[in-house]
C-alpha cells in the first residue's frame, strides 16, 4: 500500500530488515519496537479494507471507485424508439368539473354550437378520516323483553379502529420502518386522528398474532424446498446484541430472533433440522452440522480474494478470483448449468491455481508451534486457501446445479432491511418487539414474492384472512 507516495509495505520489510542487523539494541527496546511495526501493519490493513475486499457496507466508503454499470456507451435518459411511459388518462374520474365558456368574450354577431369539449385530468390524493357508525336495532315484546340485531363480527367496542386504518399503521411502521412518534404525528396533522404509540404497538401486537398461523405454513413451506438460503445478521436488543435469523426462497421468507447465532437458535427455528435439500450459504460453521447439501456464497469469496490479492499481494487470488467469475459467465449463458466436459475443463483450471496456491501461500510451519495442542494460527489467505480446497463442491456446485446460484444474494437481499430498520431506529425496545418485527416482515417479504402489495396484504389480514396461496400452501 502506498501512503502520500510512501510504500508502506517496502518500508516497514526495510525496518525489519536493520533492526534483524542491529546487534546491540537492548531486547526491551527491540520487543518495543517489533509490537510498534505490528500495530503499524495491522493499520495499514485495515485503511486498504473497503467494500469490494471486505465485509465492511458500501455507506462506510462514501469515496469509493464507483462501477459504470451501463453495458452501452449511450446517453442518459430515453433511448432513440423508446416507448415512453407517461401519466395516462382514467376512464372514469370520480369528479368532472364542466367548463363553460364566457359568451361575453366571444366575437358578437356570430351563432355558435357546441360541438364537444377538451378535456383535461389532475391526479390528486384526499386525505380524509371515516366514521362509521352502525346503529343496531332495537325491538321490545309485550312482556318487556329486548332484542338486539346483530352488529358484524368485527365491531365489538362502543368505539374502536378500523382494518384500514390498522393496516395503514402497520404499514408505516414494519414496512416503512417509520417510528411511533412518526407515524403519531402522521395520524394527528393529516387525518385529525390521535392515536397513541401505545395503540400503535397493540396494533402491531395484534398483526403478530393472526399471523401464528402463516408462521407455521412458512417454515414448513421452507423445509420442503429445494433450494434455500440462510444468513444472519446483529440486531440491538434494549442496548443488548443478538442475532436475526433468516431462511428464505424464492417464495417464501422467515425471520426469527434469538440471543445466539449458531445451532441453538437454528434448532428452535426447526427449518435446517428437517431441511434435505440445498442451503446456500456463506460458510459459517454451524450450518455444517446439518445434514443437508450445501452452496457456498462465491460472492464472499470474491470479495475475500480481492483481499488476499491487494492486502497480501497473493497472485493465485487474483486468478481465482478471474477464473470463478469466467465460470459464473459461462453458467450463465449456458442457461444454468454447464455441460459434463466443460464442468471438467473448469474443475481442473481450479486445482492447477489451488496447486499453485499451496506453494505461494504455505501453512504456518509446524516446527515453530508454541502450543502442542489444537491448530496453528493461519493467516486469513490461507484459511482462504484452505476452504476452496476442501470444500471445493460446495464452491462450484452451481456449475453442475441449475437450481443453484452462484451466490447467497437472495438470503442477503431478504435480510437487508433489518439493517435499514437498526439505522432508523437504533434498537428493539424489547425482545418482543423484534418478535413482531420478524413475523410481521416475512409476511410482507413473503406476499411481495408472490405478487401482492404490502398494503393488500395488511388489508386481507385485518379483515380475518390470509392471502389464497398461503391458505392452499397450508391444506
Amino acid at each position: 500500500m502506498t501512503l502520500k507516495d510512501v510504500d508502506v509495505e517496502a518500508t516497514i520489510k526495510q525496518v525489519k530488515e536493520l533492526l534483524a542487523q542491529e546487534k546491540s539494541l537492548s531486547p526491551a527496546l527491540k520487543s518495543t519496537i517489533e509490537m510498534l511495526i505490528l500495530i503499524v501493519t495491522l493499520l495499514v490493513n485495515r485503511l486498504g479494507l473497503d467494500s469490494s475486499n471486505s465485509s465492511k457496507p458500501p455507506s462506510t466508503d462514501p469515496n469509493r471507485k464507483r462501477k459504470d454499470k451501463r453495458k452501452h456507451q449511450k446517453k442518459p435518459g430515453g433511448q432513440h424508439g423508446r416507448i415512453g411511459v407517461t401519466l395516462e388518462k382514467v376512464k372514469d374520474p370520480d369528479e368532472i368539473k364542466v367548463l363553460k365558456l364566457d359568451k361575453r368574450t366571444l366575437p358578437r354577431g356570430k351563432s355558435y354550437r357546441e360541438i364537444g369539449f377538451e378535456a383535461r385530468q389532475v391526479i390528486d390524493i384526499k386525505l380524509s378520516t371515516i366514521v362509521t357508525e352502525y346503529r343496531a336495532q332495537k325491538l321490545e315484546d309485550e312482556n318487556g323483553k329486548q332484542y338486539v340485531a346483530p352488529f358484524p363480527k368485527a365491531v365489538t367496542r362502543p368505539v374502536q379502529y378500523g382494518a384500514n386504518l390498522k393496516a395503514h399503521s402497520v404499514y408505516m411502521s414494519q414496512f416503512q420502518l417509520i417510528p411511533y412518534n412518526r407515524i403519531q404525528d402522521h395520524f394527528r396533522d393529516q387525518l385529525n386522528i390521535d392515536i397513541s404509540p401505545g395503540t400503535l404497538y397493540n396494533i402491531n401486537q395484534q398483526a403478530y398474532e393472526q399471523l401464528a398461523r402463516f408462521e407455521a405454513i412458512t417454515i414448513n413451506n421452507l423445509t420442503r424446498t429445494a433450494v434455500i438460503h440462510a444468513d444472519e445478521t446483529g440486531i440491538n436488543v434494549n442496548g443488548k446484541r443478538i442475532w436475526l435469523h433468516c431462511a428464505s426462497s424464492e417464495s417464501w421468507t422467515h425471520f426469527y430472533p434469538h440471543t445466539k447465532r449458531g445451532t441453538e437458535a437454528m434448532d428452535k427455528i426447526g427449518i435446517l433440522p428437517n431441511f434435505k435439500g440445498v442451503l446456500c450459504h456463506d460458510h459459517w460453521k454451524p450450518y455444517y452440522t446439518y445434514g443437508c447439501t450445501h452452496a457456498l456464497c462465491n460472492a464472499h469469496h470474491l470479495i475475500e480474494l480481492e483481499r488476499a490479492w491487494e492486502q497480501d499481494g497473493q497472485s493465485w487470488a487474483k486468478n481465482m478470483k478471474r477464473l470463478l467469475e469466467q465460470m459464473n459467465k459461462a453458467v450463465n449463458d449456458a442457461g444454468g448449468q454447464l455441460s459434463a466436459s466443460k464442468d471438467q475443463v473448469y474443475r481442473k483450471k481450479y486445482k492447477t491455481i489451488l496447486d499453485k496456491a499451496a506453494l505461494e501461500c504455505p501453512p504456518p510451519d509446524e516446527s515453530k508451534r508454541v502450543n502442542k495442542r489444537g491448530r496453528m494460527k493461519r493467516s486469513k489467505a490461507r484459511n482462504l486457501l484452505e476452504r476452496l480446497i476442501h470444500y471445493e463442491e460446495d464452491v462450484l456446485r452451481f456449475m453442475e446445479a441449475e437450481i443453484v446460484p452462484f451466490t447467497n444474494n437472495r438470503g442477503e437481499n431478504d435480510i437487508r432491511m433489518t439493517k435499514v430498520q437498526q439505522k432508523i431506529s437504533g434498537c428493539f425496545r424489547s425482545m418482543d418487539g423484534a418478535y413482531i418485527f420478524c413475523r410481521i416482515r416475512g409476511y410482507l417479504s413473503t406476499c411481495r414474492k408472490q405478487g401482492m402489495k404490502p398494503s393488500e396484504a395488511l388489508s386481507l389480514l385485518f379483515s380475518g384472512e390470509l392471502p389464497d396461496f398461503i391458505v392452499e400452501s397450508g391444506e
